[in-house]
């Protein structure tokens, strides 16, 4: 099993920024993709970014851009920097790890962006 820790959520400006961690524990040396999903209100959870544990990266088309994926392995830790926040990104992020045919889940950070 795969344990995660979200934080840096928060308030911030149009056109602000915000970094959001995502700490692994547990099982960690079985992790093939690692990845921040968001889910606004009313709507389906949808992916953001993902990153494999060879470093490649995938983004949803409305943040390529402006935000960027990366993971300190020293540290088991996977970041997600946003930049050029827009009013459209304020939803519940949430971390996403997955081995084998599992996959977990964090308890999610509220990122709210104002106009």
């Amino acid at each position: 099993q795969v344990q995660l820790v979200e934080s840096g959520g928060g308030l911030v400006q149009a056109g602000g920024s915000l970094r959001l961690s995502c700490a692994a524990s547990g099982s960690i040396f079985s992790i093939n993709v690692m990845g921040w999903f968001r889910q606004a209100p009313g709507k389906q959870r949808e992916m953001v970014a993902l990153i494999s544990s060879a470093g490649i990266t995938n983004y949803a088309n409305s943040v390529k851009g402006r935000f960027t994926i990366s993971r300190d392995n020293a540290k088991n830790t996977v970041y997600l920097q946003m930049n050029s926040l827009k009013p459209e990104d304020t939803a519940v992020y949430y971390c996403n790890a997955q081995y084998g045919f599992q996959s977990s889940w964090g308890q999610g950070t509220q990122v709210t962006v104002s106009s």
